[in-house]
């Protein structure tokens, strides 16, 4: 595509602003800023609109050249669990709509179903197409966490009806689409372009974080349940002299304030590993290519995992990955190729694989320079947003030959905040 384009990224509850590590702050915010980012590189005009969540937010933020960061007053101006955003969606979609009546771009891009829902409202008979990227999915949450899942009890009807009204919806990897297509969502208008790694950042060259003499090894993510802490945790048992880092959640300070904290402290005791089990809190973005450098495994044990940017990171900087066989992870981790899948919640087989590894350092290096490999030719941010381009070059109006113009585009489906299309 050479013609520049003006496109919207919704992401009502993640901004690419935000801090990681918390409960609703994760992978998605990282792919929103790099995918913006990279679109941005290609020559596009970017506007990320979030929802402003704080009182001191302007409304705009230049994030860097070719993007802004656009805060949509929906709602109260403080922080909101993601699960109780729902009411608020359809404010977030007026506002959208009035800017796009004076000032539409050429396609606006919705990440996850909340905002799909904002974005079909703004978009409604204005000729934006819609694309739309789930990120995770309520049929799938349901499935694991039954009584567990706060989402709101609409979530699966209003995902289908979005997925139903949008012009495409890209899945992040080939376990979603046989998701997707459970769900009835029609296959044709399906694309499969997975989330990306910055390998000049995330490389093997460069500073290590301080660690001991113990093996080390390295999980990242939220501080939540479905995570499978608690499985790295009972694998820790079955895994000699080894030390367990955990990186992320509230900030070191705060760590004793958060329920998970707690739990996983408890868990470790009683197994009588407390005193190999680091939990880091909180990681600033920037420190964690030195936090991943400095392990000799990374593993990656969620019980379901929509996508999962972790292994990408650590494959980029040229270490072994050790991943539940699930979601995402079934096709960036090549099994005994670029590292070790195992039963998601077995901790007896992914200590098995640590052990494995951690007995081999020549296997350690084989593994690792494979995942590298791996994340230079299909994973770069680069080649993600050229994919992402060529998903919206489809839905763009066509323009017909030999006429100054074009052709209105298809109008925007009508969802409603319940979850059904009119």
């Amino acid at each position: 595509m050479t013609t520049p384009l003006k496109i919207a990224l919704v992401s009502e509850h993640a901004s690419p602003l935000a801090a990681l590590g918390g409960v609703d702050a994760g992978g998605q915010n990282v792919h929103v800023a790099a995918l913006a980012g990279a679109l941005a590189d290609l020559g596009h005009q970017v506007t990320v609109h979030t929802r402003k969540d704080a009182g001191d937010l302007p409304e705009s933020v230049r994030l860097r050249p070719g993007v802004t960061v656009h805060h949509v007053p929906a709602g109260p101006a403080r922080d909101v669990p993601k699960d109780e955003l729902l009411p608020y969606m359809g404010a977030f979609g007026d506002v959208l709509a009035e800017l796009w009546r004076e000032d539409p771009p050429d396609v606006a891009h919705a990440h996850y179903w909340m905002s799909g829902l904002a974005t079909l409202r703004g978009a409604r008979g204005s000729g934006v197409p819609v694309v739309h990227t789930f990120h995770a999915l309520g049929t799938v949450k349901r499935r694991h966490q039954g009584d567990a899942d706060t989402s709101p009890p609409r979530r699966v009807a209003a995902e289908t009806a979005v997925g139903r009204a949008c012009a495409r919806t890209i899945a992040t990897c080939r376990d979603e689409v046989r998701e997707l297509r459970a769900m009835g969502l029609p296959y044709r208008r399906i694309r499969v372009v997975p989330c990306g790694v910055d390998p000049e950042r995330f490389t093997p060259h460069g500073p290590a974080a301080p660690r001991g003499t113990r093996p080390r090894l390295l999980q990242v993510g939220r501080l939540v349940p479905r995570k499978g802490s608690d499985t790295a945790i009972a694998a820790l048992t079955h895994v000699r002299d080894a030390e367990l880092v955990i990186a992320g959640g509230p900030p070191p300070d705060r760590l004793h304030e958060d329920p998970e904290a707690r739990r996983l402290t408890e868990l470790a005791a009683e197994a009588g590993v407390a005193d190999r089990l680091c939990l880091l809190g909180g990681v600033a973005r920037e420190r964690m290519p030195a936090l991943l450098r400095s392990a000799d495994v990374v593993i990656c044990p969620p019980r379901y995992e929509p996508f999962g940017i972790v292994p990408l990171e650590a494959m980029a900087c040229g270490l072994p990955v050790v991943a539940s066989a699930v979601g995402g992870h079934l096709d960036t981790v090549a099994d005994g190729v670029t590292g070790r899948l195992f039963p998601p919640g077995d901790p007896v087989a992914l200590g098995a694989a640590v052990n494995e590894l951690l007995a081999d350092a020549p296997l350690r290096t084989r593994y690792g320079v494979a995942g590298r490999r791996r994340a230079l030719a299909r994973y770069r941010w680069d080649r993600v947003a050229s994919a992402t381009e060529a998903v919206y070059a489809e839905v763009l109006p066509r323009r017909p030959r030999g006429a100054p113009g074009s052709r209105p585009g298809p109008r925007a489906a009508t969802v409603s905040v319940t979850g059904a299309a009119r």
